[in-house]
């Protein structure tokens, strides 16, 4: 799909790889509404590359239906959905304080799967009402699993499981949307150089970066950026679930 003029929502888009995305799309000539919990940070970013900040929740329909609705005002419709917003908690099943609280499980899949789902499901809602572009296109959803999804790591089985359910959801959902003209990929990034990460020590992300077979080196938001307009723009990509990690496998801990 072509992004020029093309209306888009990115998730999680006030930083890390949601911030590198809107950055990329807009440079690309789309109008790009940044969607983040955190107004301030969707400001920041919408201010920079000529966007529109929303703020809301992804688990929150009618925030989701109010942001969609405003991305689908502009253009010809909302034709792109980048899912960029979620959370990782890292806990234990059995740790030092007790087994993990259920609360916490929850909200991770919450955020991570849930989001995900409701933003898809209510973006898909709009753009199957619109117009067809070229090749019976109406739009295009990206989500974002991770590696944990493949190759999850001790204290990650609340964000492995909610990023397995992203990579299962890729393919019955491009089936489903397939006669509508949305296509539905997955891109499941490694170990990118996020605020999070920007946080630790040099010696740990050399570390992190070590483990990387080539390029031995944490990846940079903008090569997640790349990815997704690659997805976006090739029409024949549908369904899959693409990982963006330099070949990593990541061990048990």
């Amino acid at each position: 799909m072509k992004i020029e003029g093309a209306s888009a929502v990115v998730t999680g888009g006030g930083s890390g790889l949601g911030a590198a995305t809107a950055r990329l799309l807009a440079q690309r000539g789309a109008i790009v509404h940044v969607f983040d919990r955190n107004h301030e940070a969707a400001e920041a970013v919408a201010g920079e590359i000529g966007g529109v900040a929303l703020a809301g929740d992804v688990t929150d329909e009618a925030d989701v239906s109010a942001a969609l609705d405003a991305a689908n005002a502009a253009g010809d419709g909302l034709r792109i959905l980048v899912n960029c917003a979620g959370v990782g908690v890292a806990s234990r099943i059995l740790g030092k304080a007790g087994t993990m609280p259920l609360a916490d499980f929850e909200t991770v899949i919450r955020v991570n799967l849930i989001g995900s789902f409701n933003m898809l499901r209510l973006a898909a809602e709009r753009m199957a009402l619109l117009p067809e572009r070229g090749d019976k296109a109406r739009g295009v959803i990206v989500n974002t699993a991770s590696v944990a999804a493949f190759e999850g790591q001790i204290g990650q089985a609340a964000y492995a499981a909610s990023k397995g359910g992203i990579v299962s959801m890729a393919l019955p959902a491009a089936r489903e949307l397939a006669r509508f003209g949305i296509r539905v990929n997955t891109i499941a990034p490694g170990i990118f150089l996020t605020p999070l990460l920007h946080n630790l020590p040099e010696e740990a992300q050399q570390s992190l970066a070590a483990a990387i077979p080539y390029p031995s080196r944490l990846g940079d938001p903008a090569e997640f950026a790349d990815a997704v307009r690659f997805v976006i723009e090739n029409q024949y990509i549908n369904g899959e679930v693409i990982r963006l990690d330099g070949a990593i496998r990541m061990q048990p801990k």
